[in-house]
């Protein structure tokens, strides 16, 4: 299935609309592009590693990667993880880098170090400081985890390079804005910064607009 025949994430209409209302770049995009198409990831350990998995990956590779750890395990926990060992791990697709992360991650969950209830209770600072406080997690990916996992409506991915590119096209910007210079720009986005961020990477996915 194309991103374009994906089922479309009417959660997002009110806050595209009112950013429409107050940034007329904003508007004509999203008179182009229209709604993204929905986009969730699991909570928890589950929802984590799919992100990991995603890094610098292609979206049907991903995917490959994902059905083949599902075939192998069943149902994904912690535990199940760590039952593969690094050759099995290696043959579903997974990077060296990533079975490190990966098996890290399964670890610090199991033992009850990372505790995903009390990061969802978390504010956003908050938990991004505790999700990176694990070895393979940076601030991208804990942003991603607060969007797609936990559904928050005001998380801004300024380091995200398709993100930045969007946005260098919508606003005519001479090259791509830095991180700093994108945190700035994103101000102008709150408390919508989610959405915006959700709508730059469905813009960039099309570049003849």
């Amino acid at each position: 299935m194309s991103s374009s025949e994906l089922p479309r994430d009417t959660k997002l209409r009110r806050p595209l609309m009112q950013l429409a209302e107050r940034d007329p770049d904003f508007a004509a995009a999203f008179e182009a592009c229209g709604l993204p198409p929905k986009r969730q990831q699991p909570l928890g350990f589950e929802g984590l590693l799919s992100i990991i998995l995603a890094q610098q990956v292609s979206a049907g590779a991903t995917r490959a990667i994902r059905d083949r750890l599902y075939t192998a395990v069943g149902k994904l926990t912690p535990e199940t993880f760590l039952a593969l060992d690094d050759e099995a791990l290696r043959g579903i697709g997974f990077s060296r880098q990533k079975v490190r992360y990966g098996r890290g991650i399964a670890e610090v969950t199991q033992s009850g170090e990372l505790d995903f209830d009390a990061v969802a209770a978390m504010d956003d600072g908050a938990a991004i400081a505790e999700l990176c406080k694990i070895k393979g997690i940076g601030p991208w990916t804990a942003e991603v985890y607060l969007l797609f996992s936990l559904g928050r409506p005001d998380v801004w991915p300024a380091a995200d390079l398709a993100v930045q590119e969007a946005l260098k096209r919508l606003k005519r910007l001479r090259k791509r804005p830095s991180t700093e210079r994108m945190r700035k720009l994103g101000q102008a986005w709150r408390p919508h910064r989610s959405a915006a961020a959700r709508f730059l990477w469905h813009y960039y996915s099309h570049p003849g607009v």
